[in-house]
């Protein structure tokens, strides 16, 4: 899989564009000066040391890694992975057999065993992310394959769900890769087409509304239709972490709804939130989704708004378990807002949580994932 490709895909569906990306690229500079800086002061005395990221992708020059001597068994930034927020062997294994073979069964075999509804959701994001690219870089390279893997699953398995989930988060991929053409709105309808058909194939699985919630996104559903596939989606999976981000997208100003909506609803399902939740972090999500274009104030950041989510994401991640399949999300986000409230100790301890992984919100949202995350590492580490 070509994971670049793929986290441009979902830094599309998260809404990016132009201004907030060039707005984005000029934050990791600054943070890259600071980090520098920072690494002088602690007396490292090294420089950035060149390298690549996995799958041949080349960051265009030095990374800001960390010099050996206070790394502290951090993973180097050529060996950080830009495919998922945190591990998922199983997926990763699966994956790379089917593109080696083009034969569907190791994915489809995974995917029916995978019955809790967090991880479900992610592995049809990514086994559709992968697809798209696959296809993406097959049609401008004519290098490697064309995704005839999901092809085949659709073909031999129709009444299989998994596929079905498979191929309409694909054409979600497909049309949000560029919203300017005619055949946007077109390859959004099929996609909830195909989600209709995943719906029946499988009446309590809740991906198919999830994936859905996107296309309410991009197609410009009406407040009634947002809130009968809410209310669909709800009862099946109340709690479900990914719903409510995807949700709160939605809601969101650049979308259908306003600031007030995103964030009231953000605390409305942070308070009806059970035992072991992640919905108490929600209130952060909404509070990214809604920061203004030029943010280099740390006295922004230490409000109490920002710092209030901050601890009720901090909350939430002490009472929910080790292993959540959001938990990763939640701590990518975190360890980014606790950097820019200058509370480098606690930003440390959730960086030493995800570090590895660099898939994850805010990082794809740049156009270069390793480097955004380790300007903000090596800050977070030499400040301490």
């Amino acid at each position: 899989m070509d994971a670049l490709m793929l986290l441009f895909a979902i830094a599309v569906i998260i809404g990016v564009v132009v201004v907030p990306a060039l707005r984005r690229r000029r934050e990791r500079q600054e943070l890259e000066r600071a980090a520098a800086a920072a690494d002088t002061l602690t007396g490292s005395g090294q420089g950035p040391r060149p390298g690549h990221v996995s799958f041949d992708k080349d960051p265009g020059g030095a990374s800001a890694d960390l010099p050996p001597e206070y790394a502290g068994g951090l993973v180097p930034s050529a060996q950080l992975d830009i495919r998922l927020p945190g591990p998922d062997d199983e997926l990763i294994a699966a994956l790379e057999e089917t593109q080696r073979t083009q034969n569907w069964r190791p994915v489809g075999q995974l995917l029916a065993l995978t019955d809790e509804p967090e991880l479900r959701w992610q592995r049809v994001q990514s086994l559709g992310g992968a697809a798209s690219v696959e296809l993406g870089t097959h049609r401008a390279t004519g290098e490697g394959t064309d995704a005839g893997w999901l092809r085949m699953w659709r073909t031999q398995e129709p009444a299989d769900p998994g596929g079905s989930e498979v191929y309409a988060q694909f054409l979600v991929w497909q049309a949000l890769r560029d919203t300017e053409t005619a055949e946007h709105r077109i390859i959004l309808e099929e996609a909830r087409t195909v989600c209709g058909e995943a719906a029946r194939l499988a009446p309590d699985d809740v991906v198919p509304g999830i994936v859905e919630l996107y296309i309410a996104r991009g197609l410009g559903y009406s407040r009634q239709e947002f809130d009968a596939l809410w209310s669909r989606i709800t009862a099946r999976a109340p709690q479900h972490m990914g719903a409510h981000v995807a949700a709160i997208s939605y809601l969101s100003e650049k979308w259908h709804g306003s600031r007030a909506e995103a964030e009231g609803f953000g605390r409305t399902a942070a308070g009806g939130a059970g035992q072991g939740s992640l919905l108490p972090a929600l209130p952060l999500f909404a509070v990214y989704d809604h920061l203004p274009e030029m943010q280099h104030s740390p006295g922004m950041f230490q409000g109490a708004v920002i710092r209030d989510a901050i601890e009720a994401a901090q909350f939430a991640l002490n009472t929910a378990r080790d292993d959540h399949p959001m938990a990763p999300h939640v701590r990518h986000l975190l360890l980014w807002f606790l950097v820019r409230a200058e509370r480098y100790p606690e930003a440390v301890e959730q960086m030493r949580a995800v570090d590895g992984y660099v898939g994850a919100i805010p990082w794809v949202t740049d156009g270069d994932p390793v480097r955004y995350y380790t300007a903000f590492r090596a800050l977070a580490i030499a400040r301490q």
